[in-house]
């Protein structure tokens, strides 16, 4: 094809030509793109019988880099758990305050839930009151990595992962608006090893 003036490339159709895209790539290095830590930001942190609580990040506990959040729940005795929600409160990958408030525990379950915003950073995290006071929750990061744009709809061309290509298409949400809301998520498992994505833009 032929680039016109106008930035746009001559197609057979002349009456409509093929506008001009720019591919933009993003790397996470090894250390960025370490395994999903279900515990790397608040280990066992205790919870009441009758009132919220907020934990807060354990020393030197720090995010990799703008990853999505996981909260996890146990307790000694399992039906103490309660369907309540944890709020997690932190910046994005712009150094923006937001918030997200992660979906509900099953009652009477332990297990993790998994968050959709990318969080650069953590400062707390607020957990309702449970139905007694063994219960504990660990805060954590998953396997969604934060884009570092905005997207208004899926434009990602293809992810490798320690400079394999993934021969599944990886996982992507976007969004105009918050840039916390755009992240990408591999078929594989993060591992440690470098993790590299193509787009559209």
């Amino acid at each position: 094809m032929i680039k016109r003036s106008t930035g746009e490339f001559q197609t057979k159709d002349w009456e409509h030509n093929a506008p001009q895209f720019e591919i933009a790539g993003k790397l996470w290095t090894e250390a960025e793109a370490v395994a999903a830590d279900g515990d790397g930001i608040v280990d066992g942190g205790a919870c009441s019988g009758t009132a919220s609580v907020t934990l807060t990040p354990g020393e030197d506990a720090a995010m990799p880099c703008a990853r999505n959040v996981t909260a996890t729940v146990a307790a000694t005795t399992v039906g103490n758990i309660k369907a309540v929600k944890v709020t997690v409160y932190g910046t994005n990958i712009a150094d923006e305050a937001i918030s997200e408030e992660l979906p509900a525990f099953t009652a009477d379950t332990a297990g993790t839930v998994t968050g959709a915003k990318a969080f650069k950073t953590i400062t707390k995290a607020v957990v309702p009151a449970m139905d007694g006071a063994d219960v504990t929750v660990d805060i954590g990061w998953g396997d969604a990595l934060g884009l570092p744009v905005l997207l208004d709809h899926n434009s990602t061309l293809y992810a490798t992962l320690n400079h394999v290509r993934e021969s599944t298409a990886p996982t992507v949400a976007y969004s105009s608006e918050a840039v916390e809301s755009n992240t990408i998520d591999l078929n594989s498992a993060l591992n440690g090893k470098e993790v590299e994505a193509y787009f559209v833009i």
